[in-house]
């Protein structure tokens, strides 16, 4: 049962609707501190993640190689590029802020926290990570909505779609895995938590999507030190 990810859907929508209505009662200070202390919280969750690390060369090598090949690519230009396109088509891009509604769509629907949290979840059945991101990503649709108004609510949508079929995914992988893999995958995970909190608090704007693919290679390199690596040492 995704509960994890119907929690989460509930929350960005129920506080994009809560932010619409309250949105120009709060003082630009307040809005700028929470946002602040929304990327504490997440890098928090990052730190609690790192530790569960294993075998710390085969994820380093993971976030090297996986930022690289996302740099070269440029995935987090592409998902911003996408958000645009399909709001241009809905015709919202002459309603509302359309670079604010793309930010928002991309630290919904493509952040670290949501892709990780959504494939442990399927993994492990440890909904921990994406029910603390349901209490960020309330307050965060509020301060969204401050400026975006209701239309921060249909992010609920895409960001549904895109966790259910990581949630699903999951179920495929979690047999080819041990613990060691599981571990170095939320340690991985935990790795990019800490670039979405530096990004968050605006300490360091790192491209968050760029570093994704980090997580696709995490354990099958794990798996390479473990069986290959390992025994020639």
């Amino acid at each position: 049962m995704p509960i994890g990810i119907i929690v989460n859907v509930i929350c960005v929508v129920a506080g994009g609707w809560l932010g619409s209505l309250i949105g120009d009662r709060l003082s630009d200070a307040l809005k700028t501190q929470m946002t602040t202390i929304f990327g504490v919280c997440a890098l928090t969750m990052g730190i609690v993640s790192v530790v569960l690390m294993i075998n710390m060369p085969a994820v380093i090598f993971s976030i090297i190689i996986g930022s690289l090949i996302g740099i070269l690519i440029n995935i987090d230009g592409g998902i911003r590029a996408g958000t645009q396109a399909l709001l241009g088509k809905l015709h919202l891009g002459d309603i509302i802020d359309l670079p604010l509604m793309v930010t928002a769509m991309v630290l919904f629907c493509a952040s670290g926290t949501g892709i990780y949290g959504s494939l442990t979840s399927g993994m492990t059945g440890d909904h921990s990570i994406l029910l603390a991101k349901s209490i960020l990503d309330f307050f965060t649709a509020m301060i969204f909505a401050c400026q975006l108004r209701k239309a921060v609510m249909l992010i609920g949508i895409p960001q549904f779609c895109i966790m259910m079929i990581l949630f699903l995914l999951a179920k495929v992988i979690l047999p080819l895995t041990n613990d060691a893999m599981i571990g170095d995958f939320k340690a991985c995970g935990g790795i990019i938590l800490l670039a979405t909190g530096l990004t968050i608090c605006r300490i360091k704007q790192i491209p968050v999507a760029n570093m994704l693919l980090s997580m696709v290679l995490v354990m099958p390199v794990s798996a390479f030190w473990q069986n290959v690596i390992m025994p020639l040492l």
